[in-house]
């Protein structure tokens, strides 16, 4: 585990980066294997140095919990960036995304990403916007949610439930042996 001050403050950066939602102390401590009180001196750290260095990040912090957030200032900016998103089609790599919340949710984001072998948070985050699937908290780890496919994206598809899809047996069957494989 990184040692120097400028390690924990890389390993916290990335940390939050992978992670992309609220993150308690205690957990970025564990995964950091620093105390608590350690973790609270690297986020002011690592907040100065976002702010000292004029970056388009910030830390948002609420109790326990922080994240990485955009900077106010460039507000316009992203506005601009979602709604040109939003009125382009669905990428291979959105659809795919939304075919495994299709067939496999409720699934978790490390499930998703896993499965796709890439972080996904900007593109679940596009394919909420869009209002094709939705997050709720997972009732077995409230601090993980779920995600699963619209009403409106199967009113969309002109779908009732999940089992209409084509071949969702078999689908569902090759998750099974592919989770009880590894």
């Amino acid at each position: 585990m990184p040692q120097d001050l400028e390690d924990k403050l890389a390993g916290l950066e990335a940390l939050l980066f992978v992670h992309g939602e609220p993150m308690s102390f205690k957990k970025i401590g564990e995964a950091l294997e620093v105390k608590v009180g350690e973790v609270k001196e690297l986020l002011r750290e690592l907040a100065s140095s976002l702010e000292a260095k004029n970056r388009g990040l910030t830390l948002l912090q609420d109790g326990d919990k922080v994240q990485f957030v955009t900077k106010s200032k460039f507000n316009s900016v992203l506005a601009n960036f979602v709604k040109n998103e939003l009125s382009e089609d669905l990428t291979p790599a959105s659809l795919e995304t939304l075919a495994i919340i299709a067939y496999f949710g409720p699934i978790s984001r490390n499930r998703i990403e896993y499965q796709r072998g890439v972080n996904c948070s900007i593109i679940l985050r596009s394919l909420m916007l869009r209002g094709l699937i939705e997050r709720f908290t997972d009732p077995e780890h409230p601090q993980s949610y779920l995600y699963r496919p619209t009403f409106e994206f199967w009113k969309h598809l002109g779908l009732t439930k999940p089992e209409d899809m084509p071949e969702h047996a078999r689908f569902r069957e090759v998750l099974t042996q592919f989770e009880t494989q590894t």
